[in-house]
């Protein structure tokens, strides 16, 4: 029997064990596998494969059974989820469903989550800005959180590292709020979107308007070629899965790249139960799974434990691992684990019209649109509330198609719309301050499916908040008038917390293992190896979309993680 089980961990023994395949799990696979490692990839929702399991990605909107809606049935089952613009017929099978892994809103929160290989990575909004230092620096120069353990030229290598093998287009705009990246050709402007950003121009010194930074591939380069992706197509469906490869997902480029090293092993269906510390080694040695088909637990082992199960499930997983050593969740002798979570404000957003360049109109589509960096509170405080914002910006020409007659009358009417005026909007991207009544935590009585305690969580907006949707409507409205704009509105969502879908912290990095749970390297500062470079790591939030720092930390930890088993240090 002895040789039995000694035979059963040799086969369920790695090098490293990954724990979630979206976006900072995919890369922690690639370069872990990259650099000869045997690796085992634990993901807790189904297997999707590149092209072949995206049954909608090529069908026309006659072909759904409800034209792409959901229906009242979906709606009704699904409150949380259906609020996510993203969640559509189309799209669906892509999202958790409300019922799937229940959690408790101490306060209102709806956590958006996508359980499959590629998690998140194949919905995302494909959004890609770099930080600077005005963000890494903002805890300490403002006085919240912890200051950051690291500064963008800790970085800036692995933005570009990154961004070369993901493909991201944008502009070099040279500015300081942020860092210009190794970037594919832009896209292109329409009329009103240019005559906005020369107004802006025109009259502000410290704002500008240039084009959204996207990880979508408008030139293909060797390498993308080598993963086996196109050109984008722009058919604005991203969410169904792109069989072209035409924006960077796990699925189209880092799992299918770390599978093709032969080192890697992916085991989906593997919900994490929670990570095995053994004290008299002072080292965390394996992971602890249930599979979803047989509810059975398993256990896998590895020298170094890479945590990437998105923010809050992370959170969740190293809450869950507790032993002797460790009572209240992995790592967490500072009691910082679960507290001082943050995201993003997207509750504000404006409208208005334009009578101008009624010559001219749009053709074709667009996955991307302009972007309004940060310019609040920059260099110096200067407002009522700490920290700022950014803004997307967009401008069409509306349409009124003639749908009378039949056959080929019809068809020709409907190719010759009738133009209307234009139209432009802009939405708010505020940064949130970490706080510590900010938290989630273990429910010691309710469990999910699998008999895993249900997190709950307790996030809210703050005065904060407040002012800075007022600051927005405000300095929008301002801008707007400006650029000649009309019949200018404002307006607040009131959404919950968690429907900007960038929840981040609970497992903050720092540099004093008194208040932080992770040190530069994204290392537990108590169990070190284990390392952790999802949203759960940020110590702020900034105002720019996470995932490309999520993709750059994730490279740097692994570079460090290899070097340092390699020296025997982990």
């Amino acid at each position: 029997m002895a040789n039995l089980n000694i035979d059963a961990n040799a086969q369920n023994t790695y090098d490293a064990i990954v724990i979630g395949s979206g976006i900072s799990g995919g890369w922690a696979a690639k370069e872990l596998t990259g650099k000869g490692l045997r690796t085992l990839v634990l993901e807790r929702g189904r297997d999707v494969r590149h092209v072949t399991d995206y049954p909608t990605t090529m069908m026309q909107p006659w072909e759904f059974d409800h034209r792409g809606q959901l229906t009242k049935e979906v709606k009704d089952a699904n409150p949380i989820i259906s609020k996510c613009y993203a969640f559509y017929e189309g799209s669906q099978q892509f999202f958790v469903k409300d019922a799937e892994h229940p959690y408790i809103q101490e306060k209102p929160f709806d956590w958006i989550r996508g359980y499959q290989v590629g998690g998140k990575s194949l919905m995302w909004a494909r959004q890609t800005q770099r930080w600077s230092d005005f963000d890494f620096t903002g805890p300490a120069r403002d006085g919240f959180a912890v200051d950051w353990p690291i500064r963008y030229a800790d970085l800036a290598p692995w933005y570009s590292y990154v961004e070369r093998f993901a493909g991201i287009t944008g502009n070099k705009d040279g500015l300081d709020t942020l860092p210009d990246g190794e970037f594919l050709p832009p896209h292109e402007w329409n009329c009103v979107e240019k005559h906005f950003q020369k107004q802006v121009a025109s009259k502000y010194k410290d704002r500008h308007v240039i084009m959204g930074r996207a990880a979508h591939i408008t030139k293909p380069q060797p390498v993308h070629l080598q993963q086996g992706r196109g050109q984008c197509q722009h058919r604005t469906i991203c969410e169904r899965g792109c069989p072209y490869g035409g924006y960077f997902s796990s699925n189209s480029s880092t799992i299918p790249w770390a599978a093709k090293t032969g080192k890697m092993t992916l085991r989906p269906d593997s919900v994490v139960h929670s990570i095995i510390y053994d004290e008299k080694l002072g080292r965390a040695t394996g992971v602890r799974i249930i599979d979803a088909n047989t509810k059975q637990m398993k256990e896998y082992y590895a020298r170094i434990i890479f945590l990437n199960a998105a923010a809050l499930n992370s959170n969740l997983v190293l809450l869950n691992s507790t032993s002797n050593r460790f009572p209240n969740g992995l790592g967490n002798d500072s009691g910082v684990l679960g507290k001082y979570v943050a995201f993003h404000n997207y509750r504000a957003g404006i409208s208005a019209q334009y009578d101008g360049n009624l010559d001219s109109t749009t053709d074709g589509r667009r996955p991307n649109s302009p972007y309004i960096p940060r310019f609040r509170n920059v260099h110096k405080q200067e407002t009522d509330f700490l920290r700022g914002y950014a803004a997307g910006f967009s401008a069409g020409r509306s349409s009124r198609s003639n749908q009378e007659g039949i056959g080929a009358d019809l068809k020709q009417n409907l190719l010759n719309p009738e133009l209307g005026g234009w139209y432009v909007g802009s939405h708010m991207m505020g940064e949130t301050i970490p706080k510590e009544t900010n938290y989630v935590a273990l429910d010691k009585a309710q469990k999910d499916p699998f008999g895993i305690p249900q997190l709950k969580i307790s996030i809210a907006y703050d005065d904060n908040d407040e002012k800075m949707i007022k600051d927005y409507q405000e300095q929008m409205t301002e801008m707007f008038t400006a650029a000649g704009f009309t019949n200018i509105r404002v307006r607040d969502d009131h959404r919950n917390p968690g429907l900007d879908i960038h929840e981040m912290g609970g497992v903050r990095m720092g540099k004093d293992s008194k208040t932080s749970m992770l040190n530069k390297w994204n290392q537990l500062h108590a169990v070190k190896n284990v390392f952790v470079t999802d949203g759960s790591s940020m110590t702020s939030t900034s105002t720019q979309n996470p995932s490309l720092t999520y993709m750059a930390m994730s490279a740097r930890s692994v570079d460090y993680a290899v070097k340092a088993m390699k020296k025997g240090l982990v």
